[in-house]
């Protein structure tokens, strides 16, 4: 594992995914197979180590102290992934025949809530937004729909005031405890966004806030901002306006849900998301569309009655 990782995944994967592998590999993986021999090592050996996970595997740290003793699915996932492609590389290499990562089963996915801000809600938000000092960043958020580091990484150079566009260049992350720049996630996450009158008004604002500094968004210190206290900030701004807590990502889930529900394309909001596909837009937001799929057929439905 640790051969695979130094000389043929970190040159393929993203910087910020480095110290996650690491994790896997040194936490989960190691203390639990790491003293089969690669060419012995076989299926149901993967099998009981995704099993142990689920049921045991986490790691005992502060933050972890109220979180279930046992792995997510999705974490498990990640680790089986990181295991077929090291298995597969051996394989490539003739080191083993065969791939015991072929085959395994795997848990299935839970997918977590999305939880977004009412119209209602939104009000007090931005109220209490505003009075805390950060109105601008997270109206931008929700007129956007950026993912937290492509917001953070914001420099003054992407934005166009005169013509109203804004351009996602980076991303903002933290790795090895130091807050940097990031290339982003996909190919498609390069992307330049349209930008409403109000929205150019309050990044007009934020500009002179934000002095000399190059980010859209500085730290006190004119630097970027840390991806985990921005969070911080959202649930500061949430409990004082007495609104239940939310990840940063459902401000995301906001936007589009807003965009959906007022009559913006599937297509036109996947685009602006930095979505793979448009399919993949519409699995994740399927009950925006078909409350609206719902409308649209009462909609013709009264056009025929009233022919009738």
């Amino acid at each position: 594992m640790e051969v695979w990782f130094e000389d043929y995944a970190m040159l393929k994967v993203r910087p910020s995914s480095h110290q996650t592998y690491r994790g896997y590999i040194y936490h989960h993986i190691k203390p639990h197979i790491g003293n089969i021999p690669l060419a012995k090592l076989t299926t149901l050996d993967l099998q009981r180590l995704y099993r142990k996970l689920l049921g045991n595997g986490r790691v005992e740290r502060l933050e972890s102290k109220k979180q279930p003793v046992g792995l997510s699915p999705k974490t498990v996932r990640n680790i089986h992934q990181i295991l077929s492609s090291a298995l597969n590389f051996a394989k490539r290499q003739r080191l083993i025949v065969n791939d015991p990562a072929d085959g395994c089963a795997l848990p299935r996915l839970e997918r977590k809530e999305m939880k977004t801000l009412t119209k209602e809600q939104l009000a007090a938000f931005f109220r209490e937004a505003r009075e805390t000092g950060v109105f601008e960043m997270y109206y931008v958020e929700l007129a956007t729909g950026l993912r937290r580091g492509e917001l953070l990484g914001l420099k003054w150079e992407d934005i166009d005031l005169e013509r109203g566009n804004l351009r996602v260049r980076r991303q903002v992350a933290r790795i090895n405890g130091e807050v940097i720049e990031a290339p982003l996630k996909t190919k498609n996450s390069y992307r330049t966004l349209p930008l409403a009158d109000g929205t150019v008004a309050v990044l007009k604002g934020q500009k002179k806030k934000a002095g000399n500094s190059p980010w859209v968004f500085p730290s006190p210190t004119g630097g970027p901002i840390s991806p985990d206290s921005v969070l911080h900030m959202l649930h500061r701004v949430l409990d004082r306006a007495g609104l239940p807590h939310i990840r940063f990502h459902d401000l995301r889930h906001t936007f589009a849900t807003l965009a959906l529900q007022n009559g913006v394309d599937i297509k036109t909001v996947s685009g602006m998301l930095g979505h793979y596909s448009a399919g993949f837009t519409l699995d994740t937001y399927a009950h925006v569309t078909t409350q609206a799929q719902r409308q649209a057929a009462g909609t013709i439905e009264e056009v025929l009655s009233a022919s009738t």
